[in-house]
C-alpha cells in the first residue's frame, strides 16, 4: 500500500512581482503605438523610440560603459536585431488593426516556440504544448474574424504573426545571456542596435522622415522611457526567473492591453473576446508540464 502527498503553495519572488508590473506597462504601450501611427511611419517610430531609450540609458549608465566586453556586444547585437524585427513588424501591423487585436496576436509567440523547436531541433511538443497550440490557434481564428467559413488574415495580422517569431527569439536570447553579461551595458547595446536596424528598414518600406509634432515627440519620449525600463528589468529579472515562469507572467500583457484599449473605446466583437481568452489560456497551458510524483511507502518492509 502506498500513498502520495501533494502540497500547493504560491510563492512570488521580488523579481516576479517586478515582471508583473512591467507586463502591465508593456500592455499599456500598445495603444500609444497605435495612436502614434497617425503621425509617423512604423519603422521611423520604432527607431525614434529606441533611440530615445538608448539616450536615456547612456545618460544614467555612462559610468559603466568602459568595461564593455565582446560577449556583451554579441549578445546585445543579437537581441537588438530580434527586437527590431519584433517591434518593427508589430508596429507596421498596427496601421491596419487595433491595439487590442495586435496584443492578443502577439501573445501567440509562446505556443509557437514548441513548433519551432520541433522543426529546427527535432524536439516534438509534449501533450500540454499541443493542447496550448490548439487553444491558441482556435483563439487566432476567432480574433481574426473568419468570413464565409474561411480564415482570412489581412496584411496587419500577418505582419503581427510574423513578429511573434522575433519576439520569441528575443526572450530566448535574453535568457541565454542574462547571467553572463552586465545588464546595463547589454541593454544599452541592444537598444542602440534595434534603433539602427529600424531606421535602416525605413528604406525598403519607402518611409520618409515625418514632420515633427508634439504628439509624436511625446509618444517617442514616453515609449522610450518605457522601453528602457522594460528591457533593463527583463534582463535583470530573467537572471533568476526561469523562461517558463517569465513567459507565463508575460501572458498577462495582452490582457492589460485589452483593458487599456477598452477604456480608450476599442470594442472587440464577442467572438474576438472569446478568441482572446483562448489565446491567453493557450499561452499558459503550453508552458505547463505534467509531473508525476513517485509514491512514498507508508512504512518500510519488514525483514524476514
Amino acid at each position: 500500500m502506498s500513498v502520495s502527498s501533494s502540497r500547493f503553495s504560491l510563492r512570488i519572488s521580488r523579481q516576479e512581482l517586478v515582471l508583473i508590473f512591467i507586463t502591465m506597462v508593456w500592455g499599456g504601450t500598445f495603444l500609444v503605438v497605435h495612436r502614434a501611427m497617425a503621425h509617423s511611419g512604423p519603422f521611423f517610430f520604432v527607431g525614434l523610440r529606441f533611440a530615445t531609450a538608448s539616450l536615456l540609458l547612456a545618460f544614467f549608465f555612462r559610468r559603466y560603459l568602459k568595461q564593455v566586453t565582446w560577449l556583451e556586444i554579441k549578445a546585445g547585437a543579437l537581441i537588438g536585431v530580434a527586437i527590431a524585427g519584433g517591434y518593427g513588424l508589430q508596429t507596421w501591423g498596427m496601421q491596419t488593426i487595433s491595439s487590442s487585436q495586435s496584443a492578443f496576436l502577439t501573445a501567440l509567440y509562446v505556443p509557437v516556440v514548441p513548433l519551432l523547436q520541433w522543426v529546427f531541433l527535432r524536439r516534438p511538443p509534449g501533450l500540454m504544448a499541443w493542447l496550448g497550440i490548439l487553444l491558441a490557434f482556435t483563439g487566432l481564428v476567432l480574433v481574426a474574424g473568419p468570413q464565409d467559413g474561411s480564415l482570412t488574415l489581412n496584411a496587419g495580422e500577418i505582419a503581427t504573426l510574423l513578429s511573434t517569431l522575433a519576439i520569441a527569439a528575443e526572450i530566448i536570447l535574453i535568457s541565454r545571456y542574462a547571467g553572463q553579461v552586465d545588464v546595463r551595458r547589454v541593454t544599452l547595446i541592444q537598444l542602440m542596435v534595434a534603433s539602427a536596424c529600424a531606421f535602416v528598414l525605413m528604406v525598403p518600406n519607402g518611409e520618409s522622415v515625418p514632420a515633427m509634432s508634439m504628439p509624436l515627440l511625446l509618444s517617442a519620449l514616453g515609449l522610450g522611457a518605457a522601453s528602457a525600463l522594460i528591457q533593463v528589468t527583463m534582463n535583470w529579472a530573467q537572471r533568476s526567473v526561469s523562461p517558463t515562469r517569465a513567459t507565463v507572467i508575460y501572458a498577462g500583457e495582452p490582457v492589460w492591453a485589452g483593458v487599456v484599449g477598452r477604456i480608450a473605446g476599442e470594442r472587440l466583437p464577442a467572438a474576438a473576446l472569446l478568441g482572446a481568452a483562448l489565446i491567453v489560456c493557450g499561452v499558459i497551458v503550453s508552458e505547463l508540464r505534467i509531473r508525476r510524483k513517485r509514491a512514498v511507502p507508508d512504512e518500510a518492509p519488514l525483514e524476514p
